[in-house]
């Protein structure tokens, strides 16, 4: 395989240069509509935003209140942040003195109830959805479900991956494809800790959100929990993992070995969720099935290989036919001091950082290797900002400073590639802007949020509905007279697709399950 410094000479060159400015992003965010009083909401899916089941870019994650923001994918992350915004302006248009809660961890919560499962109507694939949502919440109960994320997903342009192929001596067919994207999981595994650390925003919960559940935080005011030197609590155990998810290992070696130990967990049958049972009296379904995982998006990872399926397809299904065709990054935190969540210099320096680990070489994981990334990433999101914190590299132990700086050195020449390309110096700037806070981690987002808790002495849920109503002023501009048609022309479209879905339905539910989970 072709060296990262060989690959840095060839982009250098007039003729490939131009390749850095033709990386595609598409941003998926999430946000809990929550009351004035940061209360999560009661109410319905907004009409006027559309349909939850068919708009391509307003949705719903687990909750009914957790809506999900869908860029396109852009060639420029002003482009993928404008079109962001607007998502959200136009949202805030059709609430109606809601707020959307700018922080990855919940806002104030009465229990697992208070959470409402997110409804897409009565069409097979609505209730396919639902069910799912229904299995989620009996599996690990509806409060986890209610942290949001942010999902950036990444991919090279072809031109690109065709040129590393040619240095590999290969073709650029989906198996040499698929294999550069490995790599770039890979690497991305081994120094995805680093993200966390730089950008991890979530040190602190409401108390609300851990209510009759044992854990290690400490007590910080009356209603919050906090880890005193944490990252990203929405990472850690407390946050998307799972007891009998924990023995799994899924494996980014090679595309069969993925599928293969992906597929095998969607087959075991677990004696806890068969006890579960699958359906109430009612006839509602409580699962979709009894094994380890219903489907495959039941895996939760910081990074999945992906590939736009055709239609009915599987999203293993679709990687098995045609190989990957990007990535996405499931780690990113919201950050509630941001009216996006993230902004324009957080997207260019995942830019550089995603590029690097497709450049860099990545050997295969093995099972040492994988329990050593595995104990660094968990360190980071749990003490990521305690003073002389060690790592654990493969040639031994390694300050976490030490070792950020050793990788930001590596990233600087890409970075001045790319800014070369671009004729501007955004790139160069945000790995300074990260060079201070690995230097001072009280520049951190997470420092931030705990330093202001502190020295304000106010609750996380106050001080995170500040932020709601700050942003919900910044968001509140009106769109221009075409760009609001155009994007109520999208509800209507979206609603109007929801209900042809619904009657053109002839199949019953549970035979078009049955079919669904045996195909």
């Amino acid at each position: 395989m072709a060296s990262y410094d060989s690959l840095l000479s060839l982009l250098s060159e007039s003729q490939y240069r131009p390749l850095l400015t033709r990386l595609q992003r598409g941003i998926e965010k999430e946000g809990l509509r929550c009351s004035n009083d940061g209360l999560i909401a009661q109410t319905p899916h907004p009409k006027g935003m559309g349909s939850a089941l068919t708009h391509p870019a307003i949705t719903t994650d687990y909750s009914e209140a957790l809506l999900e923001f869908i860029t396109p994918v852009f060639t420029s992350a002003h482009e993928a942040a404008a079109y962001l915004e607007t998502a959200h302006r136009f949202a805030y248009q059709q609430m109606e003195g809601e707020l959307i809660w700018p922080a990855s961890m919940p806002c104030i919560l009465k229990g697992e109830l208070s959470i409402p499962i997110a409804d897409y109507g009565t069409s097979n694939l609505g209730q396919l959805k639902h069910a799912y949502r229904h299995g989620l919440w009996h599996r690990y109960g509806r409060v986890m479900q209610a942290i949001s994320g942010i999902h950036y997903n990444f991919s090279l342009p072809d031109q690109l991956l065709a040129l590393l192929a040619e240095q590999d001596g290969e073709k650029a067919d989906k198996d040499a494809i698929s294999r550069r994207y490995l790599g770039m999981i890979r690497n991305f595994r081994r120094y995805g800790w680093l993200l966390m650390y730089l950008f991890g925003a979530s040190p602190a919960v409401c108390s609300t959100f851990l209510e009759g559940r044992e854990h290690k935080l400490d007590r910080l005011h009356k209603h919050t929990l906090y880890a005193p030197y944490a990252t990203s609590l929405r990472m850690s155990d407390l946050g998307y993992q799972n007891n009998a998810q924990s023995s799994l290992k899924i494996c980014h070696n090679s595309l069969d070995t993925y599928i293969d130990t992906l597929s095998s967990a969607l087959t075991i049958p677990v004696p806890e969720y068969e006890a579960i049972g699958m359906q109430e009296a009612s006839g509602q379904y409580k699962q979709l099935n009894t094994n380890l995982l219903q489907i495959e998006n039941e895996y939760y990872s910081n990074i999945r290989p992906k590939r736009v399926g055709e239609s009915g397809e599987k999203p293993l299904e679709s990687l098995a036919r045609a190989g990957i065709q990007y990535i996405e990054v499931r780690s990113t935190d919201v950050n509630p001091f941001l009216p996006l969540g993230l902004d324009i210099p957080q997207m260019h320096f995942m830019d550089i950082f995603l590029t690097w680990c497709a450049l860099q070489d990545s050997a295969e994981i093995d099972n040492t290797a994988y329990q050593r990334i595995q104990n660094n990433f968990s360190k980071v999101v749990y003490e990521g900002r305690k003073p002389g914190l060690e790592l654990e590299s493969s040639a031994g132990s390694k300050k976490l400073t030490d070792w950020a700086n050793e990788l930001l050195d590596s990233m600087q020449p890409l970075a001045e590639l790319m800014d070369e390309a671009h004729h501007h110096s955004f790139h160069r700037d945000t790995l300074a802007q990260q060079r201070l806070k690995v230097a001072d981690s009280s520049l951190t987002p997470s420092a931030r949020v705990l330093r202001i808790l502190e020295d304000e002495n106010i609750e996380f849920a106050e001080l995170t509905l500040r932020q709601a109503k700050a942003h919900r002023k910044t968001l509140s501009e009106p769109l221009s007279g075409t760009i609001q048609d155009t994007w109520k022309a999208m509800a209507r479209d979206s609603l109007n697709a929801q209900e042809e879905l619904e009657q053109s339905d002839t199949l019953p539910f549970g035979e078009y399950l049955t079919a669904y989970m045996t195909r």
